[in-house]
């Protein structure tokens, strides 16, 4: 008699980003500068990074007593290392591991801290200030929903999106993974439907587009309380 087995089912997993970053990171899916990890022009074309910087450090500088900022998805940390000494206290928060280790090796401060975390599941770090900065245009729906409830508690939220140049519609859902919302001639608004973000303000910081980069990339800052 032939007994048949039992195998376990494969249960997909729910939140999914966490693999499709090691794999970017890991196959190099964002190009590279013969760095170990890289996170894209994006993050390092002087035309994109410069304008970020100075609007960043001119929002930071503003404050008498200097803000505890949260960068969630912080990267090779290309960035945030250009916005340590403008914070008390600067937490960056990465999903890859072995980025979170090598950033740690690579920067250090007394004010910084890093943490491996996944955004949509885990609990957020407490500060003042939240950075996504080319985030959530990666995650889907669902997680971008996860996320948002967790917001609530920080005044202020900076958000850069990449977006499509003149009218779209927004929030398309993607799976989670390299691509972006773009794709589909969508992008992220946080404060349309199925998101509803509620802010008590909003304030454009900067638009920056690029013949390299098909859309414009779109900072804005969100007083939440």
């Amino acid at each position: 008699m032939n007994i048949k087995e039992n195998k376990p089912k494969r249960v997909k997993k729910p939140w999914p980003t966490k693999d499709a970053m090691e794999q970017v990171y890991k196959m190099n899916l964002w190009g590279s500068n013969e760095a170990r990890f890289y996170s894209g022009l994006g993050s390092h074309h002087p035309d994109v990074v410069n304008p970020y910087i100075d609007v960043l450090t001119s929002f930071l500088t503003s404050f008498k007593k200097p803000l505890t900022v949260c960068d969630l998805g912080c990267g090779d940390f290309n960035i945030g290392k250009q916005l340590v000494n403008h914070t008390k206290q600067y937490i960056a928060v990465d999903v890859v591991l072995d980025l979170i280790k090598h950033n740690k090796e690579q920067f250090k401060a007394e004010s910084l801290e890093f943490q491996c975390l996944d955004i949509a599941i885990d609990n957020l770090p407490s500060g003042d200030c939240v950075l996504l900065r080319q985030v959530l245009q990666h995650v889907s729906n669902t997680e971008v929903q996860s996320l948002i409830s967790k917001l609530k508690v920080y005044k202020y939220v900076i958000i850069t999106e990449h977006l499509p140049q003149g009218t779209f519609i927004p929030n398309k859902d993607i799976i989670s993974g390299q691509g972006i919302r773009l794709k589909k001639q969508s992008g992220l608004n946080l404060l349309e439907a199925p998101f509803n973000f509620k802010v008590k303000a909003e304030k454009s910081l900067l638009t920056v587009s690029l013949p390299e980069f098909k859309g414009e990339i779109v900072t804005t800052l969100y007083e939440v309380f």
